[in-house]
């Protein structure tokens, strides 16, 4: 009979014993930063309890593993406030735009280019967030329940790209065209360009906060992030497919958008705060060279998703032309930096688009099982076997 020592032959040779708990040791080789910051790099028995003051959102020692006491109240109440407003995008019916897509008569040219633009650049850009968020923004954030919100984000960022699926899917879109949008038509390549060197930044392994020229790299890799890619590059879309919905055409995938712009909205507040706490605690990585820099960037971002709405909408259309979204993307930009501390960037101006903002207050009373619930056929999937 085979002992648990004895070598085992596999297909490659002998395959060693298993390993037994008394072979371990926790040895805290790795800083924080270096081991991913799980907060179990040290355990000692009789430390002194984590209190309120010892939290950080970037660079703090505690153990990331205390959630309470909360220091940041407003991140645990964005993740509830989010885990409250739950929807899939099952629950909505697309039969009207089923019908409404393939009449040839539906939707003039112009039309469907607006629609499969949104799309197209919408389902591979919250596919980078939601894989910055995992493998990079996660790391470098050092409160636990700041943490807590993000991963509730990261699940929505999932929700949204299965909603843009959806949507392609059952409007029976050429699959291939809308997610190579990226790579294959200018003004959707440029504004995922332009994000490519933030985001990948965020994620290199060999990148450390801790000092101060570290610091405003990720705060200013932040702003890129929650600022510009989910404040500003979303927003000439946004209004262009709500802008099918206040017609009553699109209503399915109107009403999808509509709880995106929901949740985005919540995300990018969220990484407002946090970008706001993390200036507060280091008052010194807000130099008015920094700030010169972080306009200069909004400036430039700015640009691009306007040269993204006179692309998609060279004629007017809908009731709306690329010269308003040139005043709705200054209006928006000014109001980015006020959120963050910044003067302005543009004359003064108001949003051509007031309804907007009702889109972005929309409240999902509805509960998840109160809509078609004879469609709804997740729960009879499952098999027991």
């Amino acid at each position: 009979m085979l002992e648990w020592d004895d070598p085992v032959e596999g297909p490659a040779g002998p395959i060693p014993p298993v390993p037994r708990a008394e072979d371990f040791q926790l040895t805290p080789s790795l800083s924080k930063q270096e081991s991913g910051a799980t907060g179990l790099e040290s355990l000692e028995i009789g430390a002194s309890r984590i209190q309120v003051d010892d939290k950080k959102i970037i660079n703090c020692r505690a153990d990331l593993n205390q959630l309470v006491p909360f220091k940041y109240k407003w991140a645990w109440e964005k993740y509830l406030a989010a885990c409250n407003n739950h929807w899939m995008p099952q629950e909505i019916e697309m039969g009207t735009d089923i019908s409404q897509w393939k009449d040839p008569n539906g939707f003039s040219d112009d039309e469907r280019v607006i629609i499969k633009r949104a799309l197209g650049f919408f389902a591979t850009a919250d596919s980078l967030v939601a894989n910055n968020l995992v493998l990079a923004v996660y790391r470098h954030i050092t409160n636990p329940e700041c943490r807590q919100y993000l991963l509730r984000q990261a699940f929505e960022e999932a929700i949204h790209t299965h909603a843009y699926q959806y949507c392609i899917e059952s409007l029976g879109m050429d699959e291939s065209e809308l997610f190579n949008m990226y790579r294959e038509v200018p003004s959707v390549h440029d504004k995922t360009a332009w994000s490519l060197p933030y985001t990948q930044s965020l994620a290199d392994r060999d990148f450390q906060t801790g000092t101060p020229e570290n610091d405003q790299r990720l705060l200013r890799d932040l702003v890129a992030f929650y600022v510009v890619f989910e404040g500003i590059f979303f927003y000439v879309g946004f209004v262009q497919l709500l802008s099918f919905r206040r017609r009553n055409r699109l209503p399915g995938v109107s009403e999808q958008i509509e709880y995106i712009l929901r949740d985005e909205s919540m995300h990018m507040n969220f990484g407002i705060d946090v970008i706001n706490q993390i200036k507060a605690e280091n008052p010194h990585l807000w130099t008015p060279a920094f700030q010169a820099q972080l306009r200069d960037m909004i400036a430039e971002a700015t640009e691009l998703e306007i040269a993204y709405a006179r692309d998609t909408m060279p004629r007017g259309v809908l009731g709306l032309n690329a010269g308003m979204f040139v005043n709705y993307m200054h209006y928006i930009a000014n109001r980015r930096c006020a959120q963050i501390g910044l003067d302005p960037l543009y004359p003064p101006t108001e949003s051509p688009f007031p309804w907007m903002a009702e889109m972005v207050d929309l409240r999902k009373e509805r509960n998840f099982f109160e809509g078609n619930v004879q469609e709804y056929s997740s729960a009879a999937a499952l098999r027991w076997d």
